[in-house]
């Protein structure tokens, strides 16, 4: 039984999809976080919304350590996120889904580490590739099976929010090598792979971004473009939920911070 936890609002989690499923608060030493949890395909499945179930959490706001933390001690081994993006690529258009392999973290203010007191001490996680190959491999072969409109790679750039980005900022961000703008992933991410929690995401165009698009940008544009992808979502999620097959394992996720003793939920003061 594979252990699969799936962040995002995706539109999935329906009345039909979660038949079974029980939602449970989890506590963590960092706040309290939600989860619909029951069996897909024969694996454990955990669906948690990172806005909140009525989307009512800012991107800065996020409890980001709270969610991994309780995907984490659920037992979750892999994370499969999707985020709703801008396009700063002009090749990469609203309603293209990318799987995203390389990262750029442009905020300010957050936290991305539970190395941050004297307990856990210091560590350094290795975040050269910042998204599991394996799981990014799983989630191709699987788009490759459908009529989806998508990109085998791409540079997720995250900013603070919750503003959209200025004409400039993304003129600089495209130059630097960015090809999807959004405002949740770099943390996810991070905090990821230091739990040692496989972790892939796959972002859908909702529009282009500022300066690139011949109108200004608008939530309303966002959710209306998210409406019409989610269909599609929901064909890759509940593929990728019941691709049991047995995969080559090409990441080093699940060892990432062996040199630190490993990542442990409730670590002990030497």
């Amino acid at each position: 039984m594979r252990k699969i936890g799936i962040v995002g609002g995706t539109g999935i989690e329906n009345p039909d999809t979660l038949k079974g499923f029980e939602t449970k608060i989890i506590e963590t030493p960092y706040g309290k976080a939600l989860c619909n949890i029951g069996e897909m395909s024969g694996n454990l499945v955990a669906f948690l919304s990172r806005h909140g179930v009525d989307h009512s959490v800012a991107p800065h706001m996020i409890n980001y350590r709270a969610n991994i933390w309780a995907l984490k001690s659920l037992g979750i081994t892999e994370v499969f996120a999707t985020s709703a993006t801008g396009s700063l690529n002009p090749d990469m258009k609203a309603g293209h889904f990318v799987v995203c392999d390389q990262l750029m973290d442009f905020t300010k203010n957050r936290i991305s580490t539970f190395y941050d007191n004297p307990i856990r001490g210091v560590a350094h996680a290795d975040f050269t590739n910042p998204y599991c190959e394996t799981l990014r491999q799983k989630a191709i072969a699987i788009l490759k099976k459908t009529d989806i409109t998508f990109h085998e790679k791409g540079c997720y750039v995250c900013t603070d929010g919750p503003r959209f980005e200025t004409a400039a900022e993304v003129r600089a961000y495209a130059m630097l090598g960015g090809d999807v703008i959004g405002m949740t992933n770099a943390q996810e991410a991070a905090l990821a792979r230091e739990a040692e929690l496989c972790y892939t995401n796959v972002a859908i165009v909702t529009n282009m971004g500022a300066g690139i698009s011949p109108t200004p940008l608008s939530h309303k544009e966002v959710v209306e473009a998210m409406a019409q992808s989610i269909k599609n979502m929901e064909k890759l999620i509940l593929g990728f939920i019941g691709y049991n097959k047995k995969v080559k394992d090409i990441c080093l996720c699940k060892h990432c911070m062996k040199d630190f003793g490993g990542f442990k939920l409730y670590p002990e003061k030497e």
